[in-house]
């Protein structure tokens, strides 16, 4: 299922029917089957789910990160018009830190124990900047980190990696990725194992990355209130598959598949309603034992005989939205559509 860019313009990035598989002693393991986005230049797409969705594993294969063994088995990928599962691995290199950057969920396992900070930024520049002189490496690298946020930034670049706190080391991982000023930015939960105040300053540093870089980006969390913060469109995967898609204040103002229902009412309301919050029943699927049905169907309020047999194919559910959902008309709000693009 692939969600729409959010303008007219050539999406900058495609995936389209990705399909990757786990082999282990089992056989193989479907951990993504057939799903898909879009990402139009400039903006921000909040990819969410529970652990295990695929939302990660979705985004590394786009980037040719899975290895064995893990495999793509099928499915596109395009970034600009280049084909990028048909790029040869020199030239994806070249792509990702350059046109193409990730933020790594753990930036302790992601960042070199090894080298200091400052070596590490300075490789990034000159590896995709074969001019930069030493000195002017080392200069845009502490530029870097002022702005990022890091006090003492010509000191910092001296320290290693475990002598930042979890907090500076996501920081540092952000200025890393913004160093060759990327079109497209790939965030994979940045605020994860950050405590509540580091997680604000991460995000508000996220918003001026965008400020200042002009990158589109992809928000991968299973944070809603992050989406909410930063996103113009979201998708919501699940088992492996995407199975709603659309602008943010319509998908959580109106929302067409019961997943995403779910996953709204176990949120704690903002506004002073102290109700009960609502969890999903059970747990997701095991990858490899999903029947032949909609993946969700065991865990939904509103399945029937249909869902269980049949599973559900993407339809248009409302103005620049989709749900793979059979009942998602039964979910519609009486007066129609809410929301709307930002």
């Amino acid at each position: 299922m692939s969600a729409p860019a959010g303008n007219a313009d050539r999406p900058l990035l495609e995936i389209e029917d990705l399909v990757v598989e786990f082999t282990g002693d089992e056989g193989a393991v479907r951990a993504v089957d057939g799903a898909g986005y879009t990402v139009a230049p400039g903006e921000t797409l909040g990819v969410v789910g529970e652990s295990g969705s695929g939302k990660s594993v979705t985004a590394m294969s786009a980037l040719g990160l899975i290895r064995p063994p893990g495999r793509v088995v099928s499915g596109r990928v395009v970034f600009d018009g280049a084909d990028l599962r048909a790029m040869a691995p020199r030239e994806l290199r070249r792509l990702r830190g350059g046109r193409i950057a990730m933020i790594f969920q753990d930036p302790m396992t992601a960042l070199n124990p090894v080298l200091s900070v400052g070596a590490q930024i300075r490789e990034a520049l000159r590896l995709h900047r074969p001019g930069m002189s030493r000195s002017q490496a080392r200069e845009r690298a502490a530029e870097l980190l002022t702005l990022v946020g890091v006090p003492g930034a010509e000191r910092r670049l001296k320290q290693y990696p475990h002598e930042f706190s979890g907090g500076m080391r996501q920081r540092a991982m952000i200025a890393m990725a913004i160093a060759n000023d990327p079109d497209l930015l790939i965030a994979d939960e940045p605020t994860t194992a950050l405590d509540v105040t580091v997680q604000a300053q991460v995000l508000d540093l996220l918003r001026l990355t965008r400020r200042e870089t002009g990158a589109a980006t992809v928000l991968i969390t299973h944070d809603l209130g992050v989406v909410a913060e930063l996103a113009d469109r979201v998708v919501v995967m699940y088992a492996g598959r995407v199975v709603e898609h659309g602008p943010v204040e319509a998908i959580f103002d109106s929302p067409r598949h019961p997943y995403t229902r779910g996953l709204l009412d176990s949120l704690p309301s903002l506004d002073g309603d102290a109700g009960e919050l609502t969890p999903i029943p059970g747990a997701p699927p095991v990858p490899g034992e999903i029947g032949r049905g909609c993946a969700f169907a065991p865990r939904c309020p509103m399945a029937r005989d249909r869902c269980r047999a049949e599973r559900p194919e993407p339809v248009q559910s409302g103005p620049g939205r989709a749900s793979a959902c059979h009942f998602h008309s039964e979910m519609a709000p009486p007066g129609g559509e809410k929301g709307g693009d930002r």
